[in-house]
Order: structure tokens, then sequence, then C-alpha cells
């Protein structure tokens, strides 16, 4: 049996980890990818390599010193990408309906930085809803999810039962979580676009 290339022996598999692999099988050389919330930049590096020279990646992030981490990364690494000090909420005005192959998120905190800034359900919910009118038919969404402490239950809560209401017709939605894991473990959650919603239910209001 061949090992795999992400094992990691001696580490628990974590959430990332996940998304990696998820990533690594959707996105293609010359593909259109979006890092909506960069972080300090490994998501939008693995991004950049996936796409190639052909491919082109978007990062956004509201702190300045997350933007500043992504460029370094990249640089570092002999990257490029098109880093934004701008909220997700308003990744929508950056591509074109129908044109974008991946879209990742990291719902939370910024690794190795204050947890008292955190994302938010109202921006957070803007962002995916942008995102599925971004996404190509075949695109898909990463979600990773981090919840309790001082960012609290409220917009997991609110992810879920957004996910939750997605059209089985259009999108296929998958959770991963780990039950043996004790306190607030974080989870990904994988969107797939399978087909174009019609006019008449993306007009529709939500119940």
């Amino acid at each position: 049996m061949k090992k795999s290339d992400n094992a990691h022996p001696g580490r628990q598999l974590g959430v990332l980890d996940l998304a990696h692999r998820f990533l690594r099988s959707h996105v293609q050389p010359g593909d259109l990818c979006i890092d909506a919330t960069a972080g300090r930049g490994f998501d939008t590096k693995l991004l950049c390599e996936l796409t190639g020279e052909t491919g082109r990646v978007l990062a956004f992030d509201i702190q300045e010193e997350a933007v500043e981490s992504t460029r370094k990364l990249l640089a570092d690494n002999g990257l490029t990408a098109e880093v934004h000090l701008e909220s997700h909420a308003n990744l929508g005005n950056f591509a074109e309906a129908g044109t974008v192959s991946c879209i990742v998120f990291n719902f939370g905190w910024l690794p190795r930085g204050s947890h008292e800034i955190f994302t938010h359900a109202d921006s957070s919910i803007a962002a995916l809803e942008a995102s599925l009118r971004l996404l190509r038919v075949g695109g898909a969404l990463s979600l990773c999810v981090y919840y309790g402490g001082a960012n609290g239950f409220t917009e997991r809560d609110a992810l879920l039962d957004w996910l939750s209401a997605l059209d089985s017709r259009y999108f296929t939605v998958l959770k991963c979580d780990f039950p043996n894991r004790t306190g607030c473990p974080p989870f990904a959650v994988f969107v797939t676009k399978d087909s174009e919603p019609s006019a008449a239910d993306t007009q529709r209001s939500p119940e």
C-alpha cells in the first residue's frame, strides 16, 4: 500500500489536512480560485501551487497582519496572487459569476493572532451567498469552521443552518467532524455545485 503524501506519523488528522486533500483533488492548472480568508497564507500558497502559472488566485483578509503574512509567504516561495485587504463579504466584486473553480474559507480567528478578532455570521453568510454565484458548475467550496471561546457558537450555528438549507437539486454538502474529540473541535464542510440553479430558484426569497 502506498503511503499517503499527507501522512504525518504521530500527529492527529485535522481539518486542514482534510481541506488540503480536497483541494488537491479538485483544483486544476489554469483554474481561478479564491482564498476568502487568507490568514497566514497557507491555503493561498496551496491554491497558487495547484493552479500553476496559467491560473489565477485571489485572496482576502480584513487584517493587515494577515495580508502581510500571506504576501511574504508567497514571495518567499516564488508565487503570486492578488491579495486584498478586504472583507470576504465583498469577494463577489472581484470575479464574474460562474467562473471560479474553488473558494476556500477558514471561519474563526487568525492563527497565532488575537482570538478577539474573528469572523461573524452576517458577513460570512454574505460571502457564502456570493460564492455560490461565482462558482462554475463542478466548482466547490471548502470550509473549516473554528468556534467556541471568544467567538462562541453564533456563527457556527448560522453556518450550519445555511448549509442545511442549500437545495440538494443543485448542491451537495459533506460535513466532516470528529465526534470522539472533546471540547470544541473544528470541523470541515465541502460543497459542490452540481448544476446551475434556475432563475426562479435564485430569485425566490428564503422562507
